[in-house]
């Protein structure tokens, strides 16, 4: 009887403060729509899942990156958003051309990662663009004209 009433002190004394502990944290998380993976280039497909989530969400997402500046310098080659470093050209069939300069580009990547994160936090697009803007105009020029 002992070593039952033992066990249940035990059981009691680890249940009780998993009890008290909210069922969900308090951070609100929203999903994300991201593009299939099996539609996405060899490249991205082999790239590590932190480059391969940022163009799904990309790719998924034109609304949100388009107005997300990217400060890693690609403004100088011509792109107008964070969006340029994934999609190149969208034809009148909606399919896409990639870009590969963010297959290599940390900071490209980075600023996305971070703006997913926004997003699944609950937070907008436009608070996400300030933090952006916040965040990485240190290393350079905004490429949204």
């Amino acid at each position: 009887m002992i070593t039952s009433r033992k066990f249940l002190f035990v059981v009691l004394i680890g249940v009780i403060p998993l009890a008290s502990l909210p069922a969900c944290s308090a951070q609100q998380t929203t999903d994300l729509q991201m593009m299939s993976m099996d539609q996405m280039p060899a490249e991205v497909q082999s790239a590590p899942v932190t480059v391969q989530t940022a163009y799904q969400f990309a790719a998924a997402n034109p609304d949100v990156i388009k107005n997300i500046p990217c400060y890693c310098g690609c403004g100088d080659i011509g792109h107008t958003s964070n969006y340029d470093c994934y999609v190149s050209d969208v034809d009148t069939q909606g399919n896409i051309k990639f870009d590969n300069h963010a297959l290599g580009c940390s900071i490209c990547v980075d600023i996305t990662q971070d703006v997913m994160r926004m997003l699944r936090e609950g937070k907008s697009p436009q608070e996400a663009r300030t933090y952006i803007d916040a965040t990485y105009s240190k290393y350079g020029p905004s490429n949204i004209p």
